[in-house]
């Protein structure tokens, strides 16, 4: 849940962002054409991909690659508040910013190792002090313009590439110019349990909203809620089954934020339910 959320935007895109967190949380990947950079102020989150789990405790940080693969940032740590800040980098604006002289991180490497999808940058001085600066317009929102965001959009790319893991951010932040291209369905599979909703979807996917409905009924023949519901429901209904989780946490991993209303389309749908003890935990 997200209980606090300072963002700024730059030619009509969010560029930096302050979320304070409470537990239990989930945070989807950046969508293709777009990295990501995340610093921990307070708590810790794991970030996991299909072949890694990676933790960010407080005061590091991570950069992730735009759009190789779907994974997800989490916590599942119970009364805790996680406090991250968050910088967007879109290549249309770096372009934009730059003009025709990109720097050379954006440049394609040498060797390029197309398995190298994100980097983490731990209790680095110059990006910590970078942060408090950028803490104190996040307090200060009147003492921001368009120029301001510039400088600070630049001085993080300049910083970046002073850390120890230079030759790394370099593979990922090259790979924004030239970006992996996904599927309608791979998009819509990848995010099948997070809260978005279909006006958000459709924004992922880069349709109109009855283009994606159209879309969405030429590959699934169903509507969007329903197949989403759906496919969480019989999610849960195997997690059920199997895992020693307590309920709360099925429904939230499965996409549902609401347990009256997990539980009643539970029964609703008439899915086999597991043992009572289940709903007991």
């Amino acid at each position: 849940m997200i209980l606090e959320r300072k963002r700024y935007e730059l030619f009509g895109k969010k560029i930096f962002e302050k979320l304070l967190i409470q537990a239990p949380f989930k945070i989807p990947n950046p969508m293709p054409d777009e990295a990501c950079f995340l610093y921990m102020l307070q708590g810790q989150i794991n970030y996991d991909t299909p072949n890694l789990n990676v933790i960010i405790p407080q005061n590091d940080a991570l950069l992730l690659k735009c759009g190789s693969y779907f994974g997800q940032i989490k916590s599942t740590a119970r009364a805790q508040k996680h406090e991250i800040v968050v910088i967007h980098f879109h290549p249309e604006i770096l372009k934009k910013i730059y003009d025709t002289d990109l720097p050379k991180v954006f440049q394609r490497p040498t060797i390029l190792d197309s398995n190298i999808d994100l980097s983490t940058i731990n209790n680095d001085f110059l990006i910590e002090k970078y942060i408090e600066s950028l803490l104190f317009y996040f307090d200060n929102p009147s003492l921001t313009n368009e120029d301001l965001l510039i400088i600070k959009l630049k001085e993080i790319i300049l910083l970046l590439c002073q850390t120890k893991n230079a030759p790394l951010i370099q593979q990922i932040l090259s790979q924004l110019f030239s970006p992996s291209s996904y599927s309608f369905k791979q998009i819509i599979e990848s995010n099948l349990y997070y809260h978005f909703t279909t006006e958000e979807l459709a924004e992922m996917t880069h349709l109109s909203l009855s283009s994606f409905k159209r879309e969405f009924k030429k590959n699934y023949n169903d509507t969007p809620a329903r197949y989403i519901r759906t496919k969480r429901l019989e999610k849960a209904a195997e997690l059920l089954r199997i895992s020693e989780e307590r309920i709360t946490d099925i429904a939230f991993d499965c996409g549902f934020t609401d347990l009256a209303n997990f539980s009643k389309l539970f029964h609703k749908k008439s899915v086999v339910l597991p043992r009572t003890t289940v709903w007991t935990k």
